[in-house]
């Protein structure tokens, strides 16, 4: 069977119309393969433990609740303003 030839899309909603009523097959000699090299590819977070005093704990998790974030979020927001602020003093 000879390929067809894939259109140009208006826009996603018509590009999902049409891939919903097609076969991929048909369409494959026109994309071409992509290589992707992820071997350099590291988390951008990385987890740590830290032992805090439990009212410390508590008085955060009560925070975050007010302004509706996860606590743990909420404690990143506060390490990374205090840090940038210890580094204007150096």
């Amino acid at each position: 069977m000879k390929n067809k030839k894939i259109p140009v899309f208006k826009n996603e909603e018509a590009e999902r119309k049409f891939w919903a009523s097609r076969d991929f097959s048909d369409y494959k000699s026109q994309v071409k393969r992509v290589e992707l090299d992820l071997s350099e590819l590291r988390p951008s977070t990385k987890p740590v433990t830290i032992r805090l005093p439990e009212s410390l704990l508590s008085s955060l998790k009560k925070l975050a609740h007010k302004k509706d974030v996860p606590y743990q979020s909420l404690m990143k927001v506060f390490l990374s303003k205090r840090v940038k602020k210890e580094f204007k003093y150096f």
